[in-house]
């Protein structure tokens, strides 16, 4: 199994031998073949590969969202692979936040409903103190009452990530959570999100194609054909670029 540093921190997240195969008999795919690796917490995680290569496939098994076809997948404790949807369902709700390349706003919400939604989804109470220090955090603290067409792509993102943070998640996964936006505005929520890591001892897990992303992030899990080919720590954008060269196509 490939234990990502620091290697004294307890794993946030693990997968142990996993595999997923879409489909049956001879037109089946197998998106993940035997794949393990234990992520520690309080890091940033990046992981990349060319098309095809497995990378929105293994975000899924990790977060819960889909079931693999063999192997276990681990949160903090929690075994995911025997749990209903149902039970998945909350799990999600309570230890996992999700930041994806569309913010996934309701346009009829301010900033201060849209962030709170996971708590009415759930019928639980909002703790008004730590959402007002969410706020603060990613910068919205003024836009509290605005609603998304009201804010800019950057800001947009911003209130996903807080949503996402607000139910004090164990993992945040992030699907090309900069994509959609331009290169400042990207490296802002970049800079936000290795803020979460460094300041707040979150755990990101994030896929990406872009190498300057990748480089914010402690370690980049390269996969390739459905395997993890190489974990490299301490990443600059050159470097995974490099490395991604020799992968095959861009995602």
């Amino acid at each position: 199994m490939t234990t990502l540093s620091p290697a004294a921190a307890p794993a946030a997240v693990r997968l142990t031998a996993i595999s997923k195969t879409y489909g049956k008999g001879a037109g089946s795919v197998a998106a993940l073949k035997d794949v393990s690796v234990a992520i520690p917490r309080g890091s940033f995680t990046a992981v990349m590969g060319p098309s095809g290569s497995g990378k929105s496939t293994f975000l899924h098994c990790a977060a819960g969202l889909d079931h693999p076809s063999a192997g276990a997948v681990h949160l903090g404790e929690t075994d995911l692979s025997g749990m209903n949807e149902t039970a998945l369902t909350k799990l999600r709700r309570r230890r996992i936040g999700f930041v994806f390349q569309a913010f996934n706003l309701v346009p009829a919400l301010t900033v201060e409903q849209n962030v709170t939604l996971p708590f009415r989804l759930a019928g639980s109470k909002v703790d008004r103190d730590w959402l007002a220090e969410v706020l603060r955090r990613v910068g919205l603290a003024d836009r509290a009452r605005h609603r998304p067409a009201e804010l800019s792509g950057g800001q947009q993102q911003r209130v996903a990530i807080a949503r996402a943070l607000v139910t004090r998640p164990e993992v945040l996964f992030g699907d090309e959570p900069t994509g959609a936006l331009d290169t400042v505005t990207a490296k802002e929520i970049l800079g936000l999100l290795r803020s979460t890591v460094d300041e707040m001892r979150q755990t990101v897990v994030m896929v990406t194609h872009d190498p300057v992303a990748a480089s914010y992030a402690d370690t980049v899990l390269f996969l390739a054909d459905g395997r993890i080919v190489e974990s490299m720590p301490a990443p600059t954008a050159d470097k995974v670029a490099e490395r991604m060269t020799t992968l095959g196509a861009w995602s």
